[in-house]
């Protein structure tokens, strides 16, 4: 384990003295806090309107009924920007786990290491999924000036009162975290294929795109393969846990598809041990 954790330290520190690193984090702050301004002055216009009106939540249009709290109507929002976000970026920072250890030539090296593979997998991987936890919890700032500074207005009562619900933030968060370390176990293991980091990235890109977007053709296909495609789709299944909802399934899902490419990857390292 120790061994484990000195290679994730290092894989980290990598990461952080890189410009790569600080340029995802520049972008995902920019882009996120783009959507988060335009959601927060969404949010404000409608109860804005509900004040002048004095209207109940029961009599307002059913576009209205996403921004009852800042729970609903900012942050839940939010995670979906975040997920394309997290979707996109994820291959740009798991492709130089291996690749980048075959183009410098340190590949051979590193095997000669009284080091097992499956340690220098986990290793690299548990530093992917800091890195992947670092570019997520950048947002973190919005929820806290929410529960600092916001409110909403019930019209029943006639009163502002914060609402914003910290479990499901969290629970957002942690499905947001999920995701990302299931994309960067699917780019480590491109990644081990090729020494070509772009080919990897573009490579997982596009295989965490099809995966995301599988549920758009199930409607299309007959049964059984419509419920396979819907159960298979990563948006499926993360769906219910960014809008706090806990479930056993997306747990087990997602943990059984991080464990598959952790073993792809340690057989293809394994295999290229001995060649």
């Amino acid at each position: 384990m120790r061994t484990i954790l000195a290679i994730a330290k290092k894989e980290l520190t990598v990461y952080l003295t890189t410009p790569m690193a600080w340029i995802v984090f520049t972008f995902v702050s920019f882009l996120t806090s783009w959507f988060f301004i335009g959601l927060l002055m969404g949010f404000k216009e409608v109860h804005d309107r509900m004040r002048t009106m004095q209207v109940s939540w029961d009599q307002v249009p059913p576009d209205y009924q996403a921004f009852r709290n800042l729970t609903e109507g900012v942050i839940v929002n939010l995670w979906g920007t975040m997920l394309v976000v997290t979707l996109f970026v994820s291959p740009f920072l798991s492709m130089r786990l291996f690749a980048e250890e075959r183009r410098q030539k340190t590949f051979e090296l590193l095997m000669t290491t009284p080091v097992r593979s499956i340690e220098i997998v986990l290793g690299k991987y548990l530093g992917a999924v800091g890195i992947v936890a670092a570019t997520v919890g950048v947002t973190i700032v919005y929820p806290v000036i929410l529960s600092l500074f916001g409110a909403s207005w019930n019209p029943a009562t006639m009163e502002a009162k914060p609402t914003l619900e910290w479990s499901t933030v969290l629970l957002g968060y942690g499905a947001l975290i999920l995701f990302g370390s299931t994309c960067m176990a699917i780019g480590m293991f491109i990644s081990s294929l090729t020494d070509s980091q772009m080919v990897a990235a573009i490579v997982a890109l596009v295989i965490s795109l099809v995966w995301m977007l599988v549920r758009i053709i199930a409607p299309n296909a007959e049964e059984p393969v419509r419920s396979i495609l819907a159960y298979l789709s990563f948006d499926s299944q993360l769906q219910n846990m960014l809008k706090g909802v806990l479930e056993l399934k997306p747990l087990v899902f997602f943990s059984s598809v991080i464990l598959v490419f952790i073993l792809l990857t340690h057989r293809s390292v394994e295999a290229r041990r001995w060649t």
